[in-house]
């Protein structure tokens, strides 16, 4: 049973065909399968293909460079419709389209040039670090550092952590520090973006010395791999750093920053598919199981729950299309993405975890749908900056604001 996404949100009618379209997609290829790649923890690359097919690897990317030019607003759309079907689906796309973001508002001419028409059409995947080993939230404890050589490349040593698409991805965003000695630290970082083979371990050639160990065994959240990456006197030229060197040196943070908006308004679109879902799996059961006589959706307490469910999806959806919108509209939204992202990514860990309640013993058999969205719908409370570093932003965004 699915229910349409609330019918009085305006939508153009370019949105609404797209979603339905995505809807559509996710009804008839991704929920099928979804369970079988899950068990498997594989790839789904039949799934990957027909997106190709159907654009949405250039969804934001301008036409002029081969993608639709769509917003951040349709985007959130789409990624709640994949989500819906399988957030795994929604995180081979996410860190793809904050590559192209970035290179969008941050790269040079050159750079945008030669990325965008192939990261349109999906022919070659991008994939974004900042974690590393021995840090999450705190990004200025970067240890990952680039020094310049006497040909004028840069050299990288470090490692990086939990990067989705690490392994298949042909790009990789990567923040590193440049200046050890820069007070505050934000101001010694730089993003380069850094070439590799896809799905190669041990990159050789003009690529040596970029490695991916296996990937980190998870919870959920599978079928997309979360790879560790080590540099080990991998060589990046100049020209690859975003931006460009002269411009945009030591500039990395703010660039990542700025990205980080997009992103948790990414996630906050994740939270509100994963809750949609939970709720219409909620919806069904409740009136197909029978209790004491009758279907247990007439239960005051079952009613309940489904109340509260349905609440928290509609006011997570609306959080985070206002968050997209005021992206959109050129104005800043670290404190609108930060609360869509905390809000929609609690709601989806509350929706699921009440649907599962619902379906009792059953929700905790993997025969049942719930069991997977029990264990993908964490993810979302940590990724993009966890539920406690959110609260931190939208506070200090709030004292900046309203300061007296």
């Amino acid at each position: 049973m699915a229910i349409a996404a609330s019918s009085h949100i305006e939508k153009t009618d370019e949105q609404r065909a797209i979603t339905e379209m995505v809807r559509q997609f996710a009804d008839e290829q991704i929920l099928p399968n979804a369970e079988r790649y899950d068990h498997e923890d594989s790839f789904p690359e039949p799934i990957v293909e027909q997106m190709k097919e159907l654009g949405l690897f250039g969804v934001t990317i301008p036409e002029e460079y081969g993608g639709m030019g769509l917003d951040l607003t349709t985007y959130a759309m789409i990624v709640e419709e994949l989500s819906r079907g399988w957030i795994s689906i929604s995180g081979i796309v996410n860190t793809h389209f904050i590559g192209s973001y970035l290179l969008m508002k941050f790269g040079t001419d050159e750079q945008r040039q030669k990325y965008l028409p192939r990261m349109a059409t999906g022919e070659i995947r991008a994939a974004f670090s900042l974690s590393e080993p021995e840090l999450g939230s705190d990004v200025q404890a970067i240890k990952t550092k680039a020094v310049k050589l006497d040909d004028g490349a840069y050299e990288i040593n470090g490692s990086k952590m939990w990067v989705t698409n690490g392994l298949l991805s042909t790009l990789v965003f990567v923040l590193v520090k440049t200046d050890p000695q820069a007070e505050p630290r934000h101001r010694g970082f730089t993003c380069f973006i850094a070439e590799k083979e896809p799905g190669v371990s041990e990159n050789r050639g003009q690529f040596a010395g970029l490695n991916v160990p296996p990937k980190i065994r998870k919870l959920g959240y599978k079928g997309v791999e979360s790879t560790e990456l080590v540099f080990d006197g991998y060589r990046c030229p100049a020209e690859n750093i975003l931006g460009g060197e002269a411009a945009a040196l030591n500039k990395g943070f703010a660039q990542m920053m700025d990205a980080l908006e997009v992103g948790r308004v990414n996630v906050a679109a994740r939270g509100v598919g994963i809750a949609q879902r939970a709720l219409e799996l909620g919806l069904r059961y409740a009136q197909e199981r029978k209790a004491f006589g009758k279907p247990i959706a007439e239960h005051q307490a079952i009613q309940f729950k489904l109340a509260d469910m349905a609440t928290q999806v509609e006011a997570a959806r609306l959080l985070t299309l206002r968050a997209a919108r005021l992206k959109d509209a050129g104005e800043r939204s670290d404190l609108e993405a930060g609360m869509a992202k905390l809000f929609a990514s609690e709601a989806g860990r509350f929706c699921v975890e009440e649907c599962l309640r619902i379906h009792g013993g059953y929700g905790y058999s993997k025969e049942y749908e719930v069991e997977r969205l029990y264990r993908d719908a964490p993810l979302l409370l940590i990724g993009e900056g966890t539920s406690e570093i959110q609260r931190m932003v939208i506070g200090r965004k709030l004292l900046q604001r309203h300061k007296i």
